[in-house]
């Protein structure tokens, strides 16, 4: 009985009059059939459900990989460079006092030159409060700050040469790459951050010896002239150079946005690598493992501790700065070059015995201003464009109340 009402109802509501046996058959195996494919689709829905939930969290670290891969670049050249120093010091195979000194340095500015408009230049030469700020900071509150600072810790056990470095690093001038790069990287006044960078590094070609002078009382003479030349080619000239190029190829430019900025961040790459090749590969560097730690968590307060001043004293009410004028003057108040730093004392220190050690803070603020600023470039960033857009609304006009 059942078997007949099943061959003559296969499927309710689909037929209304009996079936021959044989045409009865697959109609009874169809259900059968259906609930598998149903649960080989369902299978697959669920196994592409889960594929896209985890989808979101491996996309999620790609991208912060790519977000993040300067940091990631820099633990990895330090790292390289601990293994193998011989590679990147000065007369290795890189050669750093040729590609480093004059090359790399001027592929920055020229790629600066080539990426930044010229009434964006010419603008930023008239801003003179904010160059005021900057170069007063940098030559006259930074290195009075830290020698003040060095009072207070002279009565410590701290390595009394390390000390010294500290000092030194508060007279260098500002860098010719850094701080250009970070600003770039916020989306700040690069402008300025250019100009101040190249100006400031010709005011530390006289001011620098000057203090060092002054703080530390070396008395070996400075070849000026030399320094200037040097300053002169491979700052000045390729940004020149830069603008020129700019002028002939702008609508290229403006179509195709090459990544100035990824190209300088792997200019700077390679500095970072070479500078701590020379760091690592120096055997005279014997100092105890207390002082260096200790001097780095210093390097990092007094970072941090000036760049929140910058910060407070730059967005202050009537302070007549921009936002983009913040983020420059945070970086370019705050870093120090050491491109130019290196070179100084070790003529103004020639024969020193503790000449090494005296470098070694400056070799260690050098890729900590780099590395502190790269982490900080999100948050920077975050507040420069929240507070633009605040700004812009305060200056949207009101519209009128109907009555």
């Amino acid at each position: 009985m059942m078997a007949a009402l099943s061959e003559t109802f296969p499927v309710a509501g689909y037929y209304s009059r009996p079936l021959p046996a044989a045409a009865a058959a697959p109609l009874r195996a169809r259900p059968l059939q259906q609930r598998r494919r149903a649960g080989a689709k369902g299978a697959r829905g669920a196994a592409g459900a889960a594929r896209r939930v985890g989808a979101p969290r491996s996309m999620g670290l790609l991208e912060r990989t790519r977000k993040e891969w300067f940091i990631l670049g820099i633990v990895l050249v330090i790292a390289v460079a601990k293994l193998e120093p011989a590679v990147g010091v000065k007369g290795g195979p890189l050669k750093p006092e040729i590609t480093i000194t004059y090359i790399a340095v001027s592929a920055i500015f020229f790629n600066s030159g080539l990426s930044l408009k010229t009434e964006e230049l010419t603008s930023a030469l008239m801003h003179v409060k904010l160059h005021l700020f900057v170069q007063i900071f940098t030559l006259v509150f930074f290195p009075t700050a830290i020698w003040l600072f060095l009072q207070v810790l002279s009565v410590t056990p701290i390595n009394e040469w390390l000390l010294k470095g500290l000092q030194t690093v508060g007279c260098m001038p500002p860098p010719v790459s850094s701080a250009v790069i970070l600003t770039k990287a916020v989306g700040g006044n690069e402008a300025a951050a250019i100009f101040n960078s190249a100006f400031g590094s010709f005011l530390g070609i006289i001011i620098t010896p000057l203090l060092l002078l002054l703080f530390l009382g070396s008395s070996s003479s400075v070849p000026f002239t030399s320094i200037f030349s040097q300053l002169f080619m491979t700052v000045v000239v390729p940004l020149i150079i830069g603008q020129i190029v700019r002028r002939h190829i702008k609508d290229w430019l403006e179509r195709k946005k090459p990544p100035f900025g990824a190209i300088s961040s792997c200019v700077l790459l390679m500095i970072i690598y070479t500078t701590f090749c020379d760091t690592f590969s120096n055997p005279n560097i014997d100092l105890d493992k207390f002082s260096l730690i200790i001097i780095v968590f210093i390097i990092f307060f007094v970072q941090l501790s000036f760049m929140l001043l910058t910060f407070l004293f730059s967005t202050r009410n009537n302070s007549g700065f921009t936002p983009a004028d913040t983020v420059a003057i945070i970086f370019c108040s705050t870093h120090k070059s050491l491109t130019l730093g290196i070179p100084m004392l070790k003529i103004v220190f020639s024969g020193y015995e503790h000449l090494s050690l005296i470098s070694v803070p400056l070799l260690i603020y050098h890729p900590a201003q780099i590395l502190l600023g790269s982490v900080l470039v999100p948050t920077i960033k975050s507040w420069m464009v929240s507070r633009q857009k605040a700004l812009k609304l305060t200056r949207q006009p009101k519209a009128p109340v109907k009555v």
